[in-house]
């Protein structure tokens, strides 16, 4: 990175700060799905995808933020696909976890390019790549300002990834669990397949089980109800969208008990 780059990019950093916005949460478990790597790659990691959600989360950070991470493997291989092809449905899980931490390896690197300090755990023991994953280690992480991407999953095969967000957001303490997708919220219908459908900006955890509706795998759904942790759903490719949310703007989708708003940032 240039002196100048760094110049502009800390004269940025500075105007957040005193822009006099204070966001709503203080932990929050980030949820990424594999193909928010993919950028306009087929298949694999896309860097230039890593890097603009690293720069996304460098924005959050700045807001002093703690930022936990869980990434999905869809972009390299799907567990649930794998065994469509005759692999052994434990094997291909544990497949999809070992994708999680490739991703998870990706990410680290081009958040560490952006001077964050960032850490990987790990729910499989691989110590030469990642820790293991212990709820009060990484908790201690986002206490010092380090972002903690959480990969493997649960560790256990038939757990999605979306079950293991809202595990580990109970886990660490986190105030809302954030699902990053490729639309603007939770709709009545496809919006890419019916015109006349329209954003749902507010839910009840029961709305989306008793509609069918496709936010999460209903293990995942459950955990959060159970755990009254709020869920907000959002678009992960508008610029700025991470920090938006943080802010407390009313986009996306929220699910939480009641079907209210989220307080607005002062």
């Amino acid at each position: 990175m240039s002196a100048e780059t760094q110049t502009v990019g800390v004269a940025e950093l500075a105007g957040r700060a005193r822009d006099g916005r204070a966001p709503i949460f203080k932990r929050v478990v980030l949820k990424l799905g594999g193909e928010a790597l993919l950028g306009t790659a087929a298949y694999g990691i896309d860097h230039d995808a890593a890097e603009r959600i690293a720069q996304q989360l460098r924005h959050v950070h700045e807001r002093g933020v703690q930022v936990a991470i869980v990434v999905g493997g869809g972009n390299i291989v799907r567990g649930q696909e794998a065994s469509a092809h005759g692999i052994d449905r434990v094997t291909g899980d544990y497949m999809g976890m070992l994708a999680t931490v490739i991703n998870a390896l990706a990410l680290r690197d081009a958040i560490e390019h952006l001077d964050m300090e960032c850490r990987v755990q790990s729910a499989i023991a691989m110590q030469q790549v990642a820790e293991p994953f212990i709820p009060r280690r990484a908790v201690r992480h986002l206490e010092k300002g380090r972002i903690v991407i959480l990969a493997a999953g649960t560790g256990n095969p038939f757990f999605t990834t979306d079950t293991t967000a809202a595990l580990r957001a109970a886990e660490i303490g986190a105030e809302v669990l954030l699902k990053a997708t490729k639309v603007d919220g939770v709709y009545t219908a496809d919006p890419l397949k019916d015109r006349t459908a329209t954003r749902l900006p507010h839910l009840t955890y029961m709305d989306v089980l008793n509609r069918g509706l496709t936010i999460m795998d209903s293990t995942a759904l459950t955990l959060c109800m159970d755990n009254q942790m709020p869920i907000i759903v959002f678009d992960l490719f508008t610029e700025g969208n991470i920090e938006r949310v943080i802010l407390g703007e009313e986009i996306g989708t929220r699910v939480n008990g009641d079907g209210k708003a989220p307080p607005r940032a002062s």
